[in-house]
C-alpha cells in the first residue's frame, strides 16, 4: 500500500463515486478500481459496498478512513518540513497592521518577505492597537505592527521599529496664543481623539492629569485622518501623531498648542511562545534587520 492508494481511498470516500475520484485525482477509472482493490486486498477488508448510488463505505471503511486521513496528514507535515529543511519556507503568514503604524516597515517586511520566501502567503489586516493585539493573542493573527504606550505584555516577543510624539492641536486662531495655556478654558472645548487608541487615550488622560481638567465634551473618532480633518475645521482641539501633526502644520491647518510627554513607540509583536515557528522567525528576522539599519 503506497501514498497515492491512500489518496485515492480518501477521495473516494469523500465524493461517493469512482467516476467523481477519477476526475479529482486525474487518474482513470480503472486506475482508481484498481487502488481500491489493492488496498481491500491487502488489508484483507471490504472497505467499500458497490451500490447504485456509488460507493458507500462499511463500517470497516468508516473506521479505517480517520486513520487514512490522519496519515496524509502526517506525510504533508513531513514534506512541508522537508521543504523547510531545504531552505524554502512554506505556509501562511496572517499579519496584522494598526491603521497608524509604521507603513515604511511594513512594506519592508512585505517586500522582502516575497523575495527572500516567495511560497509564504501573507494576508494583511489592518486595524487599530487593540484588535492587532486581540488577534495576536486569540490566534487569529499571527505577528503584527502596533502602537505602546506603556510596557508590551510580557507573553509577547516585540520588536521597536519607530517611536513618536503625539501633539495637542487646534485649528489657527481657535486658541489665543500666550506663552501659557489656559487649561480651564481648553477644558470648555471639545476634545477630538480616539478614545479606542491606547496611545492617545492615554497622551489625554496624561494631560488631563497633569493639568487637573476634565472636558466637557470628548469626539471620539477612529481614523487619524478624521481626526486632522475635525481639528483643522475648528471642531476644538485634538491629538494627532507626531508625523500627521508636523504636516498639517506645515500646510496652514492647525496649531501645535503643546508636546505629550508620553513618547510611543511602533512595535513588531508575536506570542513569544510562538518564537520558534519557521515562518515567523523568517518575519522576525526581517523586522530586526529593518530596525537596526
Amino acid at each position: 500500500m503506497d501514498i497515492y492508494q491512500l489518496k485515492t481511498l480518501v477521495a473516494v470516500a469523500r465524493e461517493g463515486s469512482i467516476t467523481r475520484a477519477s476526475e479529482l485525482l486525474h487518474l482513470s477509472q480503472p486506475a482508481v478500481s484498481a487502488h481500491i482493490k489493492a488496498i481491500e486486498d491487502a488489508l484483507g477488508l471490504t472497505l467499500f459496498e458497490r451500490t447504485s448510488r456509488g460507493m458507500s463505505l462499511t463500517r470497516d471503511g468508516e473506521r479505517l478512513l480517520v486513520k487514512a486521513e490522519q496519515t496524509l496528514a502526517a506525510h504533508r507535515a513531513l514534506m512541508d518540513e522537508a521543504t523547510r529543511v531545504k531552505g524554502r519556507l512554506v505556509g501562511k503568514l496572517r499579519l496584522g497592521a494598526g491603521s497608524n503604524s509604521n507603513h515604511e516597515a511594513i512594506g519592508r517586511l512585505l517586500t522582502r518577505l516575497a523575495e527572500r520566501c516567495p511560497d509564504v502567503e501573507v494576508a494583511l489586516k489592518h486595524g487599530n492597537s487593540v484588535d492587532i493585539l486581540g488577534g495576536i493573542r486569540n490566534g487569529s493573527l499571527d505577528a503584527g505592527f502596533y502602537n505602546e504606550a506603556d510596557e508590551p505584555d510580557p507573553e509577547l516577543a516585540t520588536i521597536e521599529v519607530s517611536r513618536f510624539k503625539i501633539y495637542l492641536a487646534a485649528a489657527p486662531g481657535l486658541v489665543v496664543a500666550s506663552e501659557a495655556l489656559d487649561w480651564p478654558a481648553l477644558a470648555d472645548l471639545p476634545w477630538v481623539y480616539p478614545t479606542s487608541s491606547a496611545c492617545c487615550g492615554r497622551a489625554a488622560e496624561d494631560l488631563f492629569e497633569l493639568h487637573q481638567i476634565r472636558p466637557r465634551r470628548i469626539v471620539s473618532v477612529d481614523r487619524e485622518d478624521v481626526t486632522r480633518a475635525l481639528i483643522a475645521g475648528g471642531i476644538g482641539v485634538g491629538l494627532l501623531h507626531a508625523g500627521t501633526a508636523k504636516a498639517a502644520q506645515a500646510r496652514g491647518e492647525v496649531e501645535l498648542l503643546c508636546e505629550s510627554r508620553r513618547l510611543v513607540r511602533v512595535l513588531f509583536a508575536q506570542l513569544a511562545s510562538r518564537a520558534s515557528d519557521p515562518v515567523l522567525a523568517a518575519a522576525t528576522e526581517i523586522v530586526r534587520g529593518g530596525a537596526a539599519a
